[in-house]
């Protein structure tokens, strides 16, 4: 691609990794989290530190490929064709749970500003699908257009967050703050669980380093937007988790379905309004940018002869076609299988599922720059060394059932990989 068909400088490409990782994770997560205590504050700790090491690693590797597909190209070029398929095809599983999860929330926090549509599971639905179809449709138009919306989207979803840590300086109770650990659970678990969960309000970071393609400049540009990503998310979660432990009373927080609109209470109806209009606002925004991420994926593996080629086929506006509408409609049709379990209960399905998936591309990665720079530069080596450490250890508060799972659809990507390679 010829440098004047470059469309994402350095803010946009800020605006998707931040926009990506703000959205449902912080916006729900806080109800989640709330029967662990404030022990989970110190899974957020261990989460941001993690994620800014991930950070590192993936800037050091962007900066030294000219190959788009961030995760799925370092792996490739590190450990061969098959290794790149699977972690390619584990993050589109990870992001394709990643968009249920979101568009779940995206319904909650629609339900709290139009209460018509908190009627019940099936109204809730419609409504997340509702949110898939419209965003698919904008990423369909282009990637110009695409990352442009996601820009927009990420400014205005900041301002909750800031709204939130300062109702918390001006009103937070300390009567409110919940105890440390409630469930009396061991404090290595308590930390593995914790972790995982907040790890999913971090997915997206290295939304910035797969379509470099279409980067003004990625070697340069994309290392600073993905370091200055994580350190700005890393404050705002913080700020905003505290500040909502001050604010809501923990038995209320444990049953909240928006919990940034409970909070903002203190605001009165117009304000809590306001909060919730942001929230609905930022889970948009991280719907698209994962719709975008979604869809480009699929295209680089297929680009590359791994995958049928008409996924890898873009309209007149570069935007993979087939695969958004493909990658979509799988988003959609598991919202079916998980509203049974009501919205906070597919959420918490859904974002396991989803983080353990990235955390294998995450862990591929820093593996990959460990390989890299064990001869040449030790430092960097230990940071990778890190990095995996920290996958493991999120990985880990997946618990049995989900890992299970997980662990099966990488092995049906074994199986996916061996027929495409034989229909070729």
């Amino acid at each position: 691609m010829s440098a004047k068909a470059k469309k994402m400088g350095f803010w946009q490409c800020w605006g998707m990794s931040v926009g990506v990782m703000i959205g449902s994770g912080i916006f729900l997560l806080p109800t989640v989290l709330a029967p662990y205590g404030w022990i989970s504050l110190l899974g957020w700790l261990l989460t941001c530190s993690g994620t800014i090491v991930l950070a590192l690693v993936l800037a050091r590797l962007a900066g030294t490929t000219d190959h788009a597909g961030g995760p799925y190209a370092y792996v490739k070029e590190s450990f061969g064709d098959l290794a790149g398929f699977l972690i390619g095809w584990g993050y589109w599983v990870g992001v394709v749970f990643g968009v249920t999860a979101i568009a779940v929330a995206f319904a909650g926090y629609m339900g709290s500003v139009f209460p018509i549509f908190a009627a019940n599971s099936l109204t809730q639905a419609l409504v997340a699908a509702a949110g898939i179809g419209v965003l698919t449709w904008v990423n369909v138009k282009g990637v110009s257009e695409a990352a442009t919306v996601q820009l927009v989207m990420t400014v205005l979803k900041i301002i909750p967050l800031i709204v939130i840590i300062g109702l918390g300086i001006i009103y937070g109770d300390i009567d409110n703050f919940p105890a440390f650990n409630p469930q009396g659970l061991p404090i290595t678990q308590g930390l593995a669980s914790t972790a995982l969960l907040t790890m999913w309000a971090f997915i997206g970071i290295e939304a910035a380093v797969i379509p470099t393609d279409d980067v003004e400049n990625p070697k340069i540009t994309v290392p600073i937007a993905v370091v200055t990503a994580a350190l700005s998310v890393s404050f705002l979660y913080l700020g905003a988790s505290i500040a909502i432990m001050f604010l809501v009373p923990s038995d209320v927080l444990a049953l909240s379905e928006s919990p940034f609109v409970d909070a903002a209470s203190h605001m009165g109806t117009g304000g809590a309004l306001l909060i919730g209009i942001g929230a609905l606002i930022s889970t948009a925004g991280a719907l698209n940018g994962n719709i975008f991420v979604m869809g480009q994926m699929p295209m680089l593996v297929a680009a590359d002869g791994l995958a049928p080629s008409v996924i890898a086929k873009k309209n007149r506006g570069g935007a993979p076609m087939v695969a958004l509408m493909v990658s979509s409609v799988f988003s959609a049709a598991l919202l079916v299988l998980n509203f049974t379990e009501g919205l906070v209960g597919a959420f918490s399905f859904l974002i396991s599922m989803s983080t353990l998936s990235i955390l294998a591309p995450y862990g591929l990665s820093a593996m990959a720059e460990f390989k890299r720079s064990w001869l040449s530069a030790k430092g960097w080596a230990g940071v990778a060394l890190l990095s995996v450490i920290y996958t493991l250890i999120a990985a880990a508060g997946s618990g049995w059932y989900v890992f299970f799972l997980g662990i099966g659809l990488f092995m049906l990507g074994i199986v996916l990989y061996k027929f495409f390679q034989l229909t070729r």
